[in-house]
């Protein structure tokens, strides 16, 4: 979706949300009828089926392919870090950005060893990640806003990171990938996840606030009250998605809501990660519900609210394997269980092509 000067950035995203179709259910339906006839019992390989027909059902082919695949990687700095919510410094946001770029983190390698390109994009570092070689610039904003106090972003800011996110996820899409993963860093960014999943669910603090990277329990119990005061003071029961999104998030989250959404218009299967991309998929979908049908959850993360996220968008997650990390590292490790799930569905042979006896009960 390129950019035109002449159109305003609400209309471009609302042009963008009204491109999303629905997905494909009579290829989902071929998909079956030919699984049920591949030379295996019907049923036997389980979630991977259910994996193989929901990618032909977004791609409306039974024959379904993800050979080319890419994580997108979005940073940004919260404001709210200043209320002591992360045992960490706001500064890890630029180093980890900084060790990415240098191929040292666990994305780098998880993503390599699954075939999958590493696109990374500051939507909202604090410092200047333009030094460093191979990171996209998008910057809408130097760090966000502290939202205890006031909104994060302005609508304007979340509109300029989701159109960002969704020309990211359009190059990659248009540049031939079918699969794209979601990750993220930004120091904070999990009280801005844990205070827009309790107010995209409505559900209560104490049950999306989590430790993040390493709270102890009087730290997530000022964590919960941190959430609060921002749920107080910024959400009213007028707000919608977009004002629930820019006042709680970070420009990493919209930015990522619009990968999701530019993904969709795109036809691309974009795998969700943990807890942040998790908020994000709540924005995705609050704006434009035919969303949630291009989206799978990657794994289930460790934080509390990861499992209200999937429970409110009704996703069942691919792995559970006790992640923690984000960066995308859930996503890239799902994208072998998608691959699979794909050659299995477009290259095994019939019972009747491979000359095989069926069961007699069939």
């Amino acid at each position: 979706m390129k950019a035109c000067a002449d159109v305003k950035p609400n209309e471009r995203l609302q042009h963008l949300i009204d491109s999303i179709r629905p997905t494909d259910p009579l290829a989902e339906e071929r998909a079956w009828e030919r699984l049920d006839s591949l030379t295996k019992p019907p049923r036997s390989l389980g979630r991977l089926e259910e994996i193989a027909a929901a990618l032909a059902r977004i791609q409306g082919t039974d024959h379904p392919s993800v050979d080319r695949r890419a994580i997108i990687l979005m940073a940004g700095d919260h404001g709210v870090v200043a209320e002591g919510v992360s045992p960490y410094p706001q500064s890890v946001t630029w180093q980890m950005v900084a060790n990415f770029a240098a191929g040292g983190a666990a994305i780098n390698q998880i993503a390599s060893s699954v075939g999958a390109d590493l696109l990374l994009y500051d939507l909202g570092v604090v410092g200047d990640t333009s030094v460093l070689a191979g990171v996209n610039q998008a910057k809408v904003v130097g760090g966000t806003a502290n939202m205890r106090h006031g909104p994060a972003l302005t609508r304007d800011q979340a509109v300029e990171a989701l159109l960002a996110g969704a020309q990211a996820a359009t190059e990659a899409a248009d540049g031939g990938v079918r699969l794209l993963g979601t990750g993220e860093m930004g120091i904070g960014n999990t009280t801005a996840a844990a205070a827009l999943t309790a107010a995209y669910t409505r559900t209560p603090v104490e049950r999306v606030v989590g430790p993040g990277t390493g709270l102890d329990h009087a730290g997530v119990a000022h964590k919960m009250a941190v959430v609060g005061d921002a749920l107080s003071r910024n959400v009213t029961h007028d707000s919608d998605a977009l004002d629930v999104l820019a006042a709680l998030g970070g420009a990493e989250i919209a930015g990522l809501a619009g990968v999701m959404l530019g993904g969709a218009a795109r036809g691309a299967c974009v795998l969700v990660d943990g807890f942040i991309s998790g908020a994000a998929a709540l924005a995705a979908v609050a704006l434009c519900p035919p969303c949630r049908h291009y989206l799978l959850a990657s794994h289930r993360s460790m934080e509390p609210g990861h499992t209200v996220q999937l429970d409110h968008l009704g996703m069942m997650p691919v792995l559970d394997l006790d992640l923690r990390l984000g960066e995308g590292t859930g996503a890239a490790l799902a994208m072998a269980l998608v691959d699979a799930a794909c050659r299995m569905l477009s290259g095994m042979a019939t019972f009747q092509e491979a000359g095989v006896s069926g069961s007699e009960s069939a």
